[in-house]
């Protein structure tokens, strides 16, 4: 599939997603989330495909939803502003539960600034990743709005709700430095190295069985909501299925020879 919003290269069994509307500080319009929603899926699917890096071109990772989008809205008959606006959302959150419940590692690499959805789509990943140009700003309550593409779920358990409340309803900016204290940036870098260090890591992150590793994601992502005895009985159902797998009985067996070998 060609696309002309994003660029989705893969090498070495990680893909890297580059949001590219670099004129736009890659706002994401209509059409942008169109193809990103495809490339995700397709990162999904693609069981050669280990993990995602996710960035931006040129100076910005992510300005947020496209103002012009958000003119058109506005400009619609009344009566269909609620709807348009409930079918954008199912679109927009669609699309951060594609980045978050991805079935193996996914960084976001912020080489810039990070606004409103962008910072959102950011957390939305596993880690994030980011150079001495990256800020970002949950700036929604500028433009009468809260914040639609996860951050009110991710923000808090990042930095806990009071400072979540700060952001949130200041929608102050936080440059990389005060994010790496806060817990919204896990890692720092220079501008030059960001995009090989987030794919050095992302192959360290998916190097062992990416059975065991979805199936773990998929429990951790929910843990917060879920009681103790919730955990166990997922883990005991994932732990059936790891059994299972291939990644499973090789290792064993490659254990087991090599205890042998010992003996001799």
């Amino acid at each position: 599939m060609n696309y002309s919003l994003i660029d989705l290269q893969v090498q070495g069994g990680i893909a890297t997603l580059t949001l590219n509307r670099p004129d736009k500080r890659n706002a994401m319009s209509d059409d942008m989330r169109t193809e990103f929603i495809h490339a995700l899926e397709r990162v999904t699917a693609d069981k050669a495909i280990r993990a995602l890096v996710l960035t931006g071109a040129g100076k910005g990772f992510c300005a947020g939803g496209d103002i012009s989008g958000m003119e058109r809205r506005m400009n619609a008959p009344a009566g269909e502003i609620a709807f348009n606006g409930w079918h954008r959302q199912q679109r927009v959150h669609h699309t951060q539960a594609l980045l978050h419940t991805m079935p193996k590692p996914v960084i976001a690499a912020v080489n810039g600034a990070a606004s409103g959805l962008g910072a959102d789509t950011a957390l939305a990943c596993d880690f994030i990743i980011a150079s001495e140009w990256a800020s970002f700003t949950w700036s929604y309550i500028h433009r009468g709005i809260i914040p639609d593409g996860g951050g009110m779920y991710f923000l808090p358990r990042r930095v806990g709700l009071p400072k979540a409340k700060d952001l949130i309803f200041t929608g102050r900016k936080v440059d990389a430095d005060e994010a790496v204290a806060l817990g919204i940036v896990d890692r720092k870098t220079s501008a030059d190295r960001l995009l090989a260090e987030a794919q050095t890591w992302a192959a360290e992150l998916s190097k062992g069985s990416a059975t065991a590793l979805a199936l773990g994601k998929t429990i951790l992502n929910q843990s917060f909501e879920m009681s103790a005895q919730q955990v166990f009985a997922q883990g005991s159902q994932a732990q059936g299925i790891c059994y299972t797998s291939t990644e499973h009985r090789e290792s064993v067996m490659s254990f087991l020879a090599k205890s042998a070998a010992s003996k001799e």
